[in-house]
């Protein structure tokens, strides 16, 4: 039976990996508080390190893209390309969605969306690397965490830039309307490299700053490409990184906080749909 609870015995700790009675109340090793987590700490585990987000952040992300296509059926270019029309429906982010119609939720969206078939593509592919390797370090909550609040940096910081520096070179001049997930990826690099500097492993600094700079090289060369949703994401992630401390177990209230995450952003979806409707109908 899915996530079938154990209510006698040992369990492994959900912080350090040590064997602990399924109702003690704290580990011995690390101190976490309940490390059986209730019971569940056994079927959780079997979801993998991260308990299965990185699996529910690329299910959830093609199906979303899928029915942005679905929804976008009026033209041939549709097939690959949601129109912006459901983009905006959906939740996408910017500084006309923001500023011009006062949608602020949707920096928590906007990163579910995506604008084609070739952005979904390698965005999951970056998912996929590297929301594993991250649990690995921080674990499945501040993981949560962090991949939230670094979309949510990266897209008020395109915002912004898109509001009021509208003059600039246009590499520089943030977005109008934005989609996608790298600014949660970039937060992704932002704390491997704060765990390379924080644990002194050369190896995830160098290979968080090398991905992170090859990027944003790419991002200064194509056009399209939203800069400072990745400049934001990957100083929210390193910031939110730096507070979490990746060398300290987890605690119950970062498992509170995640779930927090995730359900302001389910939230912020229903938001987004129930108030476009009228705009769009208009």
């Amino acid at each position: 039976m899915f996530l079938k609870r154990k209510t006698e015995g040992s369990v492994l700790c959900t912080s350090c990996g040590v064997l602990v009675g399924v109702q003690d109340a704290t580990c011995y090793n690390c101190g976490r508080r309940n490390p059986g987590l209730w019971g569940f700490a056994p079927a959780l585990r079997s979801l993998g390190q991260d308990l299965g987000f990185s699996n529910f952040v690329v299910g959830a992300t093609i199906a979303i893209y899928v029915l942005s296509l679905l929804m976008s059926r009026s033209n041939l270019q549709a097939m690959l390309a949601p129109s912006t029309e459901i983009l905006f429906l959906l939740g996408a982010s910017g500084a006309l969605p923001v500023v011009g119609y006062g949608r602020w939720w949707t920096v928590l969206t906007a990163g579910w969306l995506h604008a084609g078939i070739l952005h979904v593509f390698f965005n999951v592919l970056w998912i996929r690397q590297l929301l594993p390797a991250v649990a690995d370090i921080y674990g499945p909550a501040r993981t949560i965490i962090i991949y939230t609040i670094s979309g949510v940096a990266g897209f008020m910081l395109s915002t912004l830039a898109g509001a009021y520096l509208s003059g600039a070179p246009a590499f520089l001049r943030g977005a109008g309307f934005t989609v996608g997930a790298s600014a949660s990826i970039f937060g992704l690099l932002g704390a491997t490299v704060y765990y390379g500097r924080r644990g002194g492993s050369s190896m995830a600094l160098q290979t968080g700053l090398r991905y992170a700079v090859i990027m944003g090289v790419f991002g200064l060369i194509f056009p399209g490409v939203d800069n400072y949703a990745h400049l934001g994401g990957f100083a929210g992630g390193y910031v939110t990184a730096l507070m979490l401390d990746p060398l300290k177990p987890e605690r119950v209230d970062h498992m509170v906080w995640a779930l927090f995450c995730l359900s302001a952003t389910a939230v912020a979806l229903g938001v987004s749909v129930w108030t476009a409707i009228p705009l769009l109908v208009e």
